[in-house]
């Protein structure tokens, strides 16, 4: 293992600190009554306290010195002065252990006594201390310069999801965004449990991929021999417990899918879907309405929630339009009662792709989101999908071919999906059969037949509502986050690369290719301001270390984040 020069320097200071016969890493419980947040609470001169944290500044002043010290729930000053903390002849804690064994990001145990510094900062005057874990790397120091400017953030998105561990010490607005999202599942939570519904668990690894149209995640069990996937919805085994006799069961569920990644969607993602007996997508609208609502007022304390450069107003009631309606009113076009052959040629018409796989529902829904979609910022009920688009909702009670089906769209984006839930098991078998063959013919997210689930509904299911909200999502819009990336502690992935020595004018070249992703060639190069000379060998630099590729368009030559 190559290690920098930090690195080293705190390895020898860690051994360092074992010949003093102080243990860097000991398993004794440290008795912490108090934390930052405590502290600032119930603050009182000549409060005694016990502490503990991360040592995240110093400011070393001879035989005296202030540091912050950071716990869970904020930092505190505390004052370290030599003859407090030795008060004998021996000066070893302060003078070596303090002063030159310590280090930025070292876990420290203090004890000590509130006080007032004489410009009026809470204090807490150190008289004993313990070194509970030390750090042997370097936290990212940010500094500011003479003009306010900042510089060395810990800011890069790659290295900062990578390494979240780090992100949540250094930036401590991510901290916040995921405080937030606990707070949205815990008020979502309150909301169903007031209602007197369950919080109930089903399976994750699944023989059939049921309740949605995606790409599963394959395995193989060994001992049942047989394959499994993992689940991409938890739907149909939602409503099994509404024909087994619950009246309103909730779920949140971890779902997986196997496609694309993108700053809306990672392969593994959080939903909470919830079923209730005697009710229909009126009272769904209704009900999420509510909810919505609570969750905003719970975050935020009122329903506007900052967005972007958007406004969000989650007060119902919210817009309602057909999604039929919401195509001919953005496109000019009415699909209502349209043959496949004549939706397919709106879509050409409308210069979308489309393939012979895709079938009626698939064709809608491209327009839709290629047209209308992102026109709907404030949150809008788009209701009323045809039949071939819902294969799991009930057939509308007026409207010919189209289903009781809404989806919930802001800012452009969907948020919830939810039906009068299909309950006729003759109609679910035909449904079934419909998609079967849309997979024949190459659709290879149309849903599977399961026989168990249509077995179910043949002992009866009472009308039924059921409603899925992404979690990730709401946590984004809720949070003002643009990506997916930034709500989940741990998002996927790619293997990350072997750390390479680069020269500055590669480090130069590529930082401007992670604010792009890809470039033309000539305005990399003027970007970039180098030599010929430097800029041939800068790039040769980034292309053999597999860092950036160079690509042939029809107009120019690109030069591509790897």
């Amino acid at each position: 293992m190559q290690l920098s020069e930090q690195e080293l320097v705190r390895r020898e200071k860690l051994g360092k600190l074992r010949e003093l016969g102080i243990n860097p890493y000991p398993a004794d419980l440290y008795p912490v009554d108090h934390s930052s947040k405590k502290v600032k609470q119930d603050f009182k001169d000549g409060k005694k306290v016990v502490m503990a944290g991360r040592l995240m500044s110093r400011r070393i002043q001879g035989k005296a010195s202030f540091a912050e010290l950071q716990d869970a729930e904020g930092r505190v000053q505390v004052y370290f002065n030599r003859d407090e903390i030795c008060t004998g002849e021996d000066k070893t804690l302060y003078n070596e252990v303090y002063k030159k064994l310590l280090d930025i990001g070292d876990f420290i145990g203090i004890e000590g006594e509130l006080f007032t510094t004489q410009v009026g900062e809470q204090t807490v005057m150190v008289k004993n201390f313990a070194v509970l874990s030390k750090a042997l790397r370097p936290l990212p120091q940010p500094r500011t310069d003479a003009d306010g400017k900042v510089f060395d953030e810990f800011n890069d998105p790659e290295l900062r999801y990578r390494m979240r561990y780090v992100d949540l010490v250094v930036n401590p607005k991510v901290k916040d965004t995921f405080i937030k999202r606990t707070k949205i599942v815990n008020t979502i939570r309150d909301f169903y449990n007031e209602m007197g519904f369950l919080e109930v668990e089903t399976p994750i690894l699944q023989p059939i991929p049921g309740g949605a149209a995606a790409r599963p995640f394959v395995t193989h069990h060994n001992a049942l021999n047989i394959p499994l996937y993992l689940r991409i919805a938890n739907e149909l085994y939602l409503k099994r417990l509404i024909v087994g006799g619950f009246d309103g069961v909730y779920e949140f569920a971890k779902d997986f899918r196997n496609e694309g990644m993108d700053r809306t969607h990672n392969p593994e993602f959080t939903v909470m879907e919830m079923y209730a007996a005697y009710k229909d997508y009126n009272w769904m609208m209704d009900t999420t309405e509510k909810l919505l609502e609570k969750v905003a007022i719970a975050l935020h304390g009122t329903t506007e929630v900052p967005l972007g450069d958007q406004m969000i107003n989650y007060k119902a009631p919210y817009q309602r339009i057909g999604i039929l309606d919401a195509i001919n009113e953005h496109t000019g076009y009415d699909l209502y009662g349209k043959s496949e052959d004549e939706i397919r040629e709106a879509c050409k018409n409308l210069e979308i792709e489309v393939d012979e796989t895709m079938g009626v529902g698939k064709m809608i829904d491209e327009i839709f989101g290629e047209k209308c979609e992102h026109k709907y910022i404030q949150p809008t009920f788009i209701i009323d999908y045809p039949v071939e688009m819902s294969p799991l909702t009930k057939k509308h009670r007026s409207k010919e071919g189209l289903t009781e089906r809404f989806e919930l769209m802001v800012n452009g984006k969907e948020l919830a999906n939810a039906y009068s839930e299909l309950n006729d098991p003759i109609d679910q078998r035909e449904r079934f059969e419909d998609q079967l063959k849309l997979s024949e013919k190459g659709d290879d997210e149309a849903m599977f037949i399961d026989h168990d689930f249509l077995r179910a509904l043949e002992f009866g299911m009472p009308p039924t509502s059921g409603i899925g909200i992404g979690i990730d999502r709401l946590t984004m819009f809720m949070t003002d986050n643009a990506s997916i990336q930034e709500v989940l502690f741990f998002p996927q992935m790619k293997p990350e690369k072997k750390q390479v020595a680069l020269t500055d004018e590669a480090k130069g070249i590529l930082q401007l290719l992670k604010e792009a992703r890809s470039l033309p060639l000539n305005d990399l190069k003027a970007s970039a301001g180098l030599s010929n000379k430097k800029w041939d060998k800068a790039i040769k630099e980034l292309t053999k270390n597999e860092l950036a590729k160079v690509v042939k368009t029809d107009t120019s030559l690109d030069v591509e984040l790897v």
